[in-house]
């Protein structure tokens, strides 16, 4: 019997989250992923010393690196800030400063949703490190202004997508983009203009009013008349099919309504994140490693890969949602965010000395229904694993 290489890898996933690991205190388990964090990006540093650009996964077994333009490219700066922010080395705080002040380009970009992706991944966390000043602020509010202008109000939503040929498109609203709604959040606060926080609900507002169906689970993608705001079309363009729930687009929405919730603490936000939560962790096709399949519908699951990106997302959002319930809810929260902080920090995912390009985590896949990234490191996976050891660390009370 021919089994296959996904098949071969999920079994080897299972096997090591019964590790003896489990066992091993946390403050210990995270003190050694930065230990591996530091090695590795020391790595990555040398691998892309001299050449333009961001690292953002492995091809062919080369760094690929992007551009400013490139939404992911904030994230390897927002790493290293969070590897100064934990080891407390000026090395990490003057890479970090190098890689996001080459983003600076992107607070124009009017081509594209992702400018709080990009810009408070580094800049963002570089101002809350005591970085940059005056010119670092200036940078987020004319990104958070740039931002703004993708935004229609018959819509009540920022338009993802930019229109493309071959695809029957008017206004594609994309579930991911609850991330980028921090960057307004914050520009209301530090301008006192109200406007951005307003188009920050409204979009939230409109996100869980058509993306969402009854059991927690999320569409990717919704296409609206841009001149009546009607609902055009529901489908899950980087998912299994339209009908499925794609992994890392449910753990967007887990984390940007938790942290619209946050910002506003308004019912319905914190209603819905507890909806994704509860979707995601009682899914009966979860795999006991708490590492989810690229989609929980795709009919090839158990051999179909990982998406190690999408479980650090979801671990740090649960370990933001806790502070926000009830203590046996914060409870449950915090011990399933452990769980996949610790399969997230074994072997089967965490990449050993030297490999994996210099990246840290193993097993993401970006866009399967394209063949793009399936089973690779990405940049984005190690800032949201970086996160959440971050804020496990910053807990108030062990779990």
């Amino acid at each position: 019997m021919k089994i296959s290489k996904h098949l071969l890898c999920s079994l080897g996933l299972l096997l090591a989250a019964g590790s003896p690991q489990a066992a091993e205190p946390m403050n210990d388990v995270i003190a050694k992923d930065f230990a591996a964090a530091t090695r590795q990006y020391s790595v990555l540093l040398d691998k892309i010393a001299g050449k333009p650009g961001f690292p953002r996964t492995l091809e062919k077994g080369e760094v690929k690196l992007v551009s400013t333009r490139d939404w992911t490219s904030g994230f390897f700066p927002g790493s290293l800030w969070y590897l100064a922010e934990a080891t407390g080395d000026a090395r990490w705080r003057t890479q970090a400063i190098r890689y996001t002040e080459a983003t600076a380009s992107a607070k124009f970009d009017k081509s594209t949703h992702d400018v709080g992706f990009i810009l408070n991944s580094g800049y963002g966390n570089g101002l809350r490190l005591g970085a940059g000043g005056a010119a670092y602020r200036d940078a987020l509010l004319a990104g958070a202004t740039t931002l703004a202008t993708r935004f229609n109000p018959k819509v009540g939503s920022i338009q993802s997508w930019n229109l493309r040929p071959n695809q029957n498109w008017q206004f594609p609203v994309i579930v991911d983009n609850m991330m980028n709604l921090e960057l307004l959040m914050w520009a209301s606060r530090a301008s006192g203009d109200p406007y951005y926080r307003e188009v920050a609900i409204a979009h939230a507002d409109t996100t869980l009013r058509n993306h969402y169906r009854p059991d927690g689970s999320s569409w990717h993608v919704v296409d609206y008349d841009p001149l009546d705001g009607k609902v055009r079309a529901r489908v899950t363009h980087q998912g299994n099919a339209d009908g499925s729930a794609w992994a890392r687009g449910q753990a967007w929405g887990l984390y940007g309504f938790t942290m619209m919730y946050r910002e506003t603490r308004k019912p319905e936000y914190l209603q819905q994140a507890k909806a994704i939560a509860a979707f995601m962790m009682q899914h009966p096709r979860l795999p006991s490693d708490k590492v989810p399949y690229w989609d929980f519908d795709d009919p090839a699951i158990p051999n179909a890969p990982r998406d190690s990106s999408a479980a650090a997302i979801m671990s740090s959002a649960l370990l933001e949602l806790r502070g926000f319930v009830d203590p046996a809810l914060a409870q449950r929260y915090g011990a399933f965010a452990e769980q996949q902080l610790r399969s997230l920090s074994s072997p089967a995912y965490l990449a050993g000395a030297g490999e994996n390009g210099g990246f840290l985590l193993k097993h993401a896949t970006g866009h399967k229904p394209a063949g793009s990234e399936v089973d690779v490191p990405l940049n984005y996976g190690d800032y949201y694993f970086l996160e959440a050891l971050l804020r496990y660390k910053g807990l108030a009370r062990p779990m």
